[in-house]
């Protein structure tokens, strides 16, 4: 069986017929055609597939589509801005060399994004935790920490 649901991905609606057991991963990369968020581990243990759902971190793998209907959602490509420029956590995990392989960046981006929506300046330790359920194979942490404490010191800058 097949229900209708309105996935609002990135500001935009896109009406969708899925099945039940469907994961939000799936329908954004299947149905929705967004494929920045990746299916590392299927299992919500490495975050490479981490979205925001109404402002909160969540790994769609493991989070059926069906109980996302009508809630916002924001993928890695809504964290650019309308004409195409990078979000400044984007250029800072450029500009820092947090960015290697990159098969975990778009998860890792979107953690950092809601850290600094709830906590602006967050301490190294705040940066950490909010990084722990994402796992990097390459970077060591370290680049992309500094990449989330330059953002947040830029951000809290232009206030």
């Amino acid at each position: 069986m097949r229900y209708d649901a309105i996935q609002n991905v990135n500001g935009r609606a896109y009406p969708v017929e899925i099945e039940p057991d469907r994961n939000l991963l799936s329908v954004l990369r299947g149905e929705v055609g967004l494929t920045g968020a990746k299916e590392g581990c299927d299992d919500s243990e490495c975050g490479a597939c981490m979205v925001l759902l109404d402002d909160q971190p969540v790994n769609s793998c493991s989070y059926l589509a069906l109980q996302a209907d009508g809630r916002e959602i924001v993928t890695i490509e809504g964290l650019a801005g309308e004409g195409g420029e990078l979000h400044p956590l984007q250029q800072a995990f450029l500009d820092q060399g947090g960015v290697q392989c990159g098969f975990c960046t778009p998860g890792m981006l979107i953690s950092a994004a809601a850290l600094l929506n709830a906590s602006p300046q967050p301490s190294e330790d705040e940066i950490r935790i909010a990084l722990g359920g994402n796992l990097c194979r390459c970077t060591g942490y370290q680049k992309i920490v500094r990449a989330v404490q330059r953002t947040a010191d830029e951000l809290a800058g232009a206030r």
